[in-house]
């Protein structure tokens, strides 16, 4: 599933898990009305990460599985599951091809949430083709805007971190490269009927501390890239973000796109 290979997020499931922005509860509404979730479909989370939106879904469908290929991810979901005791879920670590091998199930929704891109796409779909129900569908889920204007705040943040980890952005082992073709072309060469959705701007409010941790939570900014400079890194940042913004705050708008692969009964 993931073609840059194994340990793509080593040692960030603990900052993903705190720091990662949760997703707006219009993408929950929009996808509970748009596949008519009533606490009787099973949902397939893939990419799912520490499983902070796989179990927003809990009370929604009838079953829930996460699937991730980074174990570390997959502990820190078992781990949070335990805590809420929210819906039937099941974790696993893996890939997609692994779980469909062992279970013959099918999914009314299947949710791609900021994952995609690291996917053999074609192959995926592909794969969940047949694994998703008449009138079912794939939402992949993602607030990477291309065109968005960056904040003064972004700048400063990207040129620092630019500064420290390099201009190439690593990705594990390699060099992560953004895909040529769009996710709705990917889509739109698949066996789905394509729908592409954005829902309304919101906010997030940012500190200092939760730039750091969700830096920390991604592919190209693991601590291990630092080596012996945290310190130094952390310290120049912080100093240029406060001159910045004294109050520590930092607002970011953000809008969420859905793009729909549907199913056609």
């Amino acid at each position: 599933m993931n073609k840059y290979g194994q340990d793509l997020f080593k040692g960030s499931a603990i900052y993903y898990s705190k720091y990662r922005p949760m997703y707006p509860s219009s993408l929950i509404r929009f996808l509970v009305e748009k596949f008519s979730l009533n606490g009787e479909q099973n949902l397939l989370d893939l990419g799912c990460g520490t499983g902070q939106l796989t179990m927003r879904f809990s009370d929604w469908c009838n079953k829930i599985v996460g699937i991730d290929t980074e174990p570390e991810m997959i502990n820190e979901a078992k781990r949070l599951h335990q805590e809420v005791r929210m819906g039937q879920i099941h974790w696993f670590n893996g890939k997609l091809e692994q779980y469909k091998a062992q279970h013959n199930e099918q999914f009314n929704l299947v949710i791609i949430a900021k994952a995609f891109h690291w996917m053999d796409r074609p192959k995926v779909l592909d794969e969940l083709f047949n694994m998703v129900t008449d009138g079912g569908g794939v939402a992949i889920i993602d607030n990477y805007d291309p065109n968005q204007s960056l904040t003064e705040w972004q700048e400063k943040t990207n040129e620092i971190i630019e500064k420290w980890y390099g201009k190439d952005r690593r990705a594990g082992k390699a060099t992560y490269t953004h895909p040529i073709m769009s996710h709705e072309e990917v889509l739109s060469n698949s066996k789905f009927n394509v729908e592409i959705h954005n829902l309304p701007t919101y906010e997030i409010t940012w500190t200092i501390e939760s730039i750091l941790g969700n830096l920390y939570s991604t592919s190209y900014g693991s601590k291990l890239f630092l080596g012996n400079n945290i310190e130094l890194f952390e310290r120049e940042l912080r100093e240029a973000l406060l001159d910045i913004s004294n109050s520590g705050e930092f607002k970011e708008k953000l809008t969420l796109s859905v793009k729909l692969g549907i199913k056609n009964c």
